[in-house]
């Protein structure tokens, strides 16, 4: 049997196996109505999550704060975050059919990028914040690319254990392999990145204690993972942001993938602080479809006991 054959049985059995572990999750009722959600169209979802997205946002006190202050220290006016409302909800909304249901159309803008480091035998490291389907970027490269060129992205189980299972499930799927966001992990992406592999991480999430450093993202001290740089710094891969922008009325989604090799060229905090700096311009192109209600400037976790280590304190940023 020639290696393309192999390949091919080899796709076959992992959708196979992932099929079989999803039925058995899908026994929860939860992930049940799950099941039904993502047999809905695009659009009908997303006009839930948008009436959903108003609903938390009209009822829920300390997330409209959240929202409102992230926006304003981005400077942004109300007619520039007003979308944003929606698309949180849509990005909840969205979830039953990315991971359950019939795929999803997608173009791509920027993928001669991929195609140039891949074709040069180097990594990638997909830097994909919180801007409109971030999900969808990832299920789109393995469906791309994955059958050579594997991803493997970080990811922070959820709490519930049936919705961590689901979760671990529904993303494990040919081409597209998931690390946890400890040492573990870490070593995973490094050995896939030497490979020649990729792999993709959520730049503006917080990251634990000790994992990252504090960094101005919109004028104002966010501890910022440092993960993202080391990466490429230490294996030669290529950095590239990539982000999956949301179309009106459930025609789909479109990947796109920019150049950011600033990041791998600086060095130390600098390298963060460039980070931070292709972010923002990258958001307030975008600003209606950020999720501008994630508590970017909140204090780390710790994953020692608590007292067991002081917790830093952002310096102050002029």
């Amino acid at each position: 049997m020639d290696i393309p054959c192999r390949a091919a049985v080899a796709v076959v059995a992992l959708q196979v196996v992932h099929n079989s572990a999803t039925a058995a999750i899908l026994l929860h009722p939860m992930a049940f109505v799950l099941q039904l959600l993502a047999l809905l169209p695009l659009w009908l979802l997303h006009g839930a999550g948008a009436v959903l997205g108003w609903a938390v946002f009209l009822f829920s006190g300390s997330y409209r704060c959240r929202f409102l202050a992230n926006a304003r220290q981005a400077g942004l006016r109300a007619s520039q975050w007003r979308a944003a409302v929606a698309a949180a909800g849509c990005l909840t909304s969205e979830l039953p059919r990315l991971w359950l249901g019939r795929p999803v159309p997608v173009r791509w803008q920027g993928a001669h990028w991929v195609d140039e480091a891949l074709a040069q035998g180097r990594g990638v490291v997909f830097v994909t914040p919180h801007l409109g389907c971030f999900e969808i970027a990832a299920q789109a490269y393995a469906a791309r690319y994955g059958m050579t060129h594997p991803m493997t992205a970080l990811y922070r189980p959820a709490r519930q254990a049936w919705l961590a299972r689901l979760e671990a499930s529904a993303r494990a799927r040919p081409g597209l392999h998931t690390a946890p966001t400890t040492l573990a992990g870490v070593k995973q992406m490094l050995k896939a990145l030497k490979r020649g592999e990729c792999v993709g991480l959520l730049p503006d999430q917080v990251p634990p204690l000790h994992q990252g450093v504090w960094a101005p993202f919109f004028g104002q001290a966010a501890y910022t993972m440092t993960l993202a740089a080391r990466l490429a710094q230490q294996t030669g891969a290529m950095s590239l942001l990539a982000w999956g922008e949301r179309l009106p009325w459930g025609r789909g989604y479109v990947v796109h993938v920019l150049p950011t090799q600033a990041i791998a060229a600086a060095s130390g905090d600098d390298a963060v602080v460039q980070m931070n700096q292709a972010l923002e311009a990258l958001i307030l192109q975008h600003p209606g479809q950020y999720l501008w209600g994630y508590a970017r400037y909140k204090q780390p976790r710790a994953d020692l006991p608590p007292g067991a280590e002081p917790r830093p304190q952002p310096p102050t940023v002029h």
